[in-house]
């Protein structure tokens, strides 16, 4: 398995690339349809992945006082600044990005778990899937539920067991949730709808905190 910074980055741009070549025959409809994240159409979702591969450092502190640090306007001045006028403009920026080294003051791996978790916000209700190498999903999974950075993924777990039946992700103590580590990594995530495919007395809990921040 890849280890450090650079070691992740090809992981993140072969699941931007996959992303790209998913969307790439959408029609205006299509790019309009509402994504997993509340309020938020598909298009507008893959511009929050343009923004977040276009934004460093300096750029993301001048952002967040230009917004007074309100976090959740910066993100949306930031998605308005990358959607353009079309679907189809909205896709080619996101093209450009796919192999961008350029990140906020995140980690690597944080950039890896958004573009696989906002990548199946967009896929899910398109009806589209991703066979999404295990490793790469295992390496967001341990991530995630070690970390409060951006969502509240460590503190929706505790106290519960998740193990992958897929893979070798296993994690945690308690009430059992187990299944598909993609499964596993948008319900630590709060996307309750991936609960539908665990297993566990665990399960319910976990549903039940989707809306932690």
């Amino acid at each position: 398995m890849t280890t450090g910074p650079r070691g992740v980055w090809p992981l993140v741009h072969a699941e931007r690339a996959a992303l790209a070549a998913d969307l790439a025959e959408l029609t205006e409809a299509e790019w309009a349809t509402p994504s997993l994240c509340a309020g938020l159409s598909v298009r507008e979702v893959l511009a929050h992945l343009t923004s977040s591969a276009s934004l460093n450092g300096v750029r993301w502190l001048a952002g967040v006082i230009r917004c007074r640090f309100d976090f959740d306007k910066q993100v949306a001045m930031r998605l308005a600044e990358e959607l353009g006028a079309t679907g189809a403009e909205t896709h080619a920026r996101f093209r450009r990005v796919v192999t961008s080294t350029t990140k906020p003051p995140l980690p690597v791996l944080a950039l890896l778990g958004e573009t696989i978790v906002h990548g199946e916000d967009i896929r899910r209700p398109l009806g589209l899937r991703r066979a999404y190498p295990i490793g790469t999903l295992t390496r967001v999974a341990e991530y995630y539920q070690g970390s409060d950075l951006v969502v509240a993924a460590r503190r929706r777990i505790a106290g519960l067991r998740l193990v992958a039946d897929d893979g070798p992700f296993a994690a945690g103590s308690g009430p059992l949730v187990s299944g598909p580590t993609l499964a596993l990594v948008m319900a630590t995530t709060g996307r309750s709808a991936y609960c539908d495919e665990l297993d566990g007395d665990g399960v319910e809990i976990l549903r039940e905190r989707r809306d932690m921040r």
